[in-house]
């Protein structure tokens, strides 16, 4: 895994948010970069090798609980800058938990941990899964991360490297509306193109989504590249496969 795509409405504003949030570099030039997707926005941590966000515009507005949402690391400290930074508090009837759960400036939900042994403030990418474990034997299948611990609660996985985020997934399961707001994307790997590396995936139970459906209305998605392609996995969750050159931030 090498990005999570997030769809904004003004994906410049929303980089901002979550380059101060998580106090990531930005890409190039001194400023937040255009990334290589049409019209995307990146920000990267300064390991060369740790999942970086990109923003994409996107026509469709938020109106219902994401799938996939990040959680950070901090103490009540940091839930107060990043309130300061422009988030809110939410209530999604999580009730009584250790943790706190915000929302960006464009409705997306996070939560923020009280975990001191977490890599950097990017603590974990979190997907609902009915069945955490059909999952994560497919993502890990898919984006070469090994399982690393698994329970009723859900199951998690990390990079070969063992830096960075944990990508977690377990219940309960959002209803799914329409395409994530949030999506995952992965890197053909070297000597592979994202059509091969889709074959593979669709072979390993991914399903092939059209990129030109009306429900996407994503500028990233419209202008149908072939240098990349989307897919579904066992549960619905798109994902995207890119070219190498498009999966590495600009100015890097």
């Amino acid at each position: 895994m090498t990005t999570v795509v997030v769809e904004a409405s003004d994906p410049r504003r929303l980089a901002r948010f979550w380059a101060q949030a998580l106090e990531w570099e930005p890409t190039a030039g001194g400023s937040i970069a255009e990334g290589s997707i049409a019209d995307g926005t990146s920000v990267r941590p300064r390991g060369a090798g740790d999942v970086g966000l990109l923003f994409v515009r996107s026509l469709r507005p938020k109106t219902a609980k994401n799938r996939v949402h990040l959680d950070l690391a901090g103490d009540a400290d940091e839930v107060r800058r990043l309130l300061a930074l422009g988030a809110t508090r939410l209530d999604i009837g999580q009730g009584a938990v250790p943790w706190e759960v915000l929302a960006d400036p464009e409705g997306n939900e996070f939560c923020v941990l009280p975990r001191a042994g977490s890599h950097g403030r990017l603590a974990q990418i979190c997907q609902d899964a009915a069945d955490p474990g059909s999952q994560g034997r497919f993502w890990a299948e898919a984006s070469g991360w090994s399982i690393v611990d698994e329970g009723d609660w859900g199951i998690s996985l990390t990079s070969a490297a063992g830096d960075g985020p944990t990508l977690v997934m377990g219940p309960p399961v959002a209803p799914k509306e329409g395409p994530n707001r949030l999506q995952s994307a992965l890197m053909a790997s070297a000597g592979s193109d994202p059509s091969a590396e889709a074959k593979r995936l669709l072979t390993a139970g991914a399903s092939p989504v059209d990129m030109n459906r009306a429900d996407i209305e994503r500028t990233d998605i419209a202008t149908g590249e072939s240098r990349r392609q989307l897919l579904a996995d066992p549960e619905g969750n798109e994902f995207l496969i890119l070219g190498r050159s498009q999966a590495e931030p600009s100015g890097a």
